[in-house]
């Protein structure tokens, strides 16, 4: 989840390292920080955190060192936001091509212009840049965000991408820059440091990136040497990934299908409420690993409650201000806000704070965004 806890010059902050302590604490095996930017030109919102250089790595190394503890690893997720920057942040995002988004939240993005050859080496070398101080930093590995319309996931896009050179028409050119990515990591961190890869199963949009095309990406990853794949959807033009008409895990269907004949294990994040569900998806076949987001916002130490044999299921509210035409045009402001909410306050040593009125967590939400609260953002 993207936590919105770095400060106001993009930079990793004490609250970082407190949160990712009580979550080692309370018994997580892997924890996949939220978006952190590889361009400080280039930012999805407010409150991320950027790594291009080497600037902030004591706070990086004791934010490493506080998710490396009791047992687990903390990696580092990777990202470029492309056309996805909100035009209060970026008045000029890059995109593999000059085509803005459309729907519901087009209205918060500058359209596009495209990138040229050069600059796509350059992003490339970022992304290879940051991976080099995350390793120096002590964290456990990497994680490239390629899907949820970022942009790694508008190259792969039909959609989003209209070129005509080698980054643009076929699949196998769509994917080249994911592909130039992963082995430029590799060179700056060696063959035994794990790179993984977040990836949509698919944009659910007519003409876009299809599952057929996922899958195939999938393994061709697999086949260049990546260590995990985690299963993600949706973005911007088609927020399928929040769920909210979707019952139990969203991925796991597709997951099964895409794991046929893959030797590399695989993550499903999004949907998961019950251990029994939890335990299926493992004991079925269809995930090597079960992610959780919104469940340890809520509660941080729910995998040692889980092996205490304490918890069975989360709860999930419907958060409602009373107002249906509030709740109706700030629904998704509202629930991103209540998980943000929660993870400040573990954060800053309080418990979770657990309730319905949602008006709680807009109120929190302008105290902490101001006037951009009212901007798309991704949990």
């Amino acid at each position: 989840m993207s936590e919105i806890l770095g400060d106001h010059q993009q930079r990793p902050t004490q609250l970082l390292v407190n949160l990712y302590r009580e979550w080692v604490q309370g018994g997580a095996g892997l924890l996949i920080t939220g978006n952190v930017m590889v361009d400080r030109t280039a930012l999805g919102e407010k409150g991320n955190v950027v790594i291009d250089d080497e600037r902030d790595l004591p706070i990086l190394r004791a934010w490493a060192q506080a998710g490396q503890t009791n047992g687990a690893q903390t990696w580092v997720q990777l990202n470029h936001p492309g056309r996805q920057s909100p035009r209060y942040m970026n008045p000029t995002p890059v995109a593999p091509s000059a085509v803005p988004l459309e729907g519901d939240n087009a209205f918060a993005f500058n359209a596009p212009r495209a990138l040229t050859v050069a600059e796509i080496h350059q992003i490339v070398e970022k992304f290879a840049t940051s991976a080099a101080v995350v390793k120096k930093a002590g964290f456990g590995g990497v994680e490239i965000h390629a899907a949820h319309g970022y942009l790694l996931s508008q190259f792969l896009s039909p959609i989003a991408n209209v070129r005509t050179d080698e980054y643009g028409g076929s699949l196998i050119n769509r994917m080249r820059i994911i592909e130039e990515v992963y082995l430029a990591i590799r060179r700056q961190v060696g063959p035994a440091f794990p790179v993984a890869i977040k990836i949509n199963s698919s944009d659910f949009r007519d003409g876009g990136f299809s599952e057929a095309d996922s899958i195939q990406v999938i393994h061709r990853m697999s086949d260049l040497g990546i260590n995990l794949i985690e299963i993600s959807g949706g973005n911007y033009e088609n927020t399928t990934i929040q769920g909210s008409n979707e019952k139990g895990a969203f991925f796991t269907k597709y997951a099964a299908k895409a794991k046929q004949g893959l030797n590399t294990p695989v993550l499903v994040t999004g949907g998961f409420k019950s251990l029994t569900g939890m335990a299926h998806a493992v004991e079925n076949g269809e995930t090597e690993l079960v992610g959780l987001s919104r469940g340890l916002a809520l509660m941080p130490d729910l995998p040692n409650r889980a092996a205490k044999g304490q918890f069975h299921a989360i709860q999930l509210e419907r958060l409602s201000t009373g107002i249906k035409a509030v709740d109706q045009k700030a629904g998704s402001y509202i629930g991103l806000s209540y998980y943000e909410m929660q993870m400040r306050r573990i954060a800053t040593g309080k418990a979770p704070k657990l309730t319905k009125n949602a008006w709680v967590p807009l109120i929190f939400a302008l105290r902490t965004q101001g006037l951009a609260m009212m901007k798309p953002q991704r949990a």
